[in-house]
């Protein structure tokens, strides 16, 4: 494992490492704007493997399975700007407020993160300033631009679930979440149930709060946005076959909402 000490002039990403900010379809032409927060799970080439082995870097801890393929099919279907971040939640989570503990986590479910034990403060200081700064600089950015040229945005957070936790099996196949919003959820959820063939989590499996949030408080509700996230099941969307259906059901059940909001004004 690499070490994370520096002193205040080092860099964490290193010319080979990818930049953090993925965007696709930056050009879509949707009021849907779409982020991912946990896209990825590249890992710094100076943080080596954070002391895990790669079965462990594969799992939930480390990404959101199969929302990538999901994020992208979507955002070509309903023509939307997709803003994605590429490193690993192990790094730094970017759906967490970094002043708590898991925004760097030490235990994740039940895996120690070797690489994450006793951070000095700098080394905390450059995750945040080389991965997380730039993803949500990016965001405000382009929400900026958007509302400067007076284009209806709605902020739509995509993420996935495992379909067991602590040993308990979670029914839902998919859930919306939300805190202060109460435009674009209740849309959904009555859309999504209206499927018929659908276990649909109103804030399940987790609930969105200041506490344990980011993206949804920061740019949705700070902002002013109609806003929503969407967790799918990961069993779910597992291969491309299941990315591709389930992208193709929420882009026609966000163009069928797309046209509501037209037509209250609502956006």
């Amino acid at each position: 494992m690499a070490s994370d000490v520096a002193d205040a002039t080092s860099l964490l990403l290193e010319n080979e490492d990818a930049p953090p900010v993925h965007e696709y379809n930056a050009a879509g032409a949707s009021p849907f704007l779409l982020t991912c927060d946990h896209y990825g799970r590249l890992l710094p080439k100076r943080l080596g493997d954070l002391g895990l082995p790669e079965s462990e870097l594969v799992r939930h801890i480390a990404w959101d399975i199969g929302i990538a393929g999901v994020a992208e099919r979507l955002a070509t279907l309903i023509d939307a700007h997709l803003v994605a971040q590429r490193y690993s939640r192990l790094v730094i989570d970017c759906n967490r407020p970094p002043s708590v503990a898991s925004s760097i986590p030490r235990l994740s479910e039940a895996t120690v993160i070797p690489g994450n034990e006793a951070l000095p403060s700098e080394a905390i200081k450059m995750r945040r300033r080389e991965i997380f700064d730039p993803y949500h600089h990016r965001i405000d950015a382009i929400i900026d631009r958007r509302l400067h040229q007076h284009r209806p945005t709605v902020l739509v957070s995509l993420h996935s679930f495992t379909p067991v936790y602590a040993g308990v099996a979670r029914p839902w196949h998919i859930g919306t979440l939300y805190h202060r919003d109460r435009t674009l959820p209740p849309l959904l959820l009555k859309a999504l149930r209206a499927e018929g063939d659908l276990v649909v989590g109103d804030n399940e499996p987790y609930a969105v709060s200041d506490l344990t949030d980011y993206t949804i408080p920061v740019h949705g509700e700070a902002r002013g946005l109609v806003n929503t996230g969407i967790e799918i099941r990961q069993d779910l969307i597992a291969d491309q076959s299941g990315q591709g259906e389930w992208a193709e059901r929420l882009a026609r059940i966000l163009s069928e909402i797309e046209a509501q909001l037209r037509a209250d004004r609502l956006t």
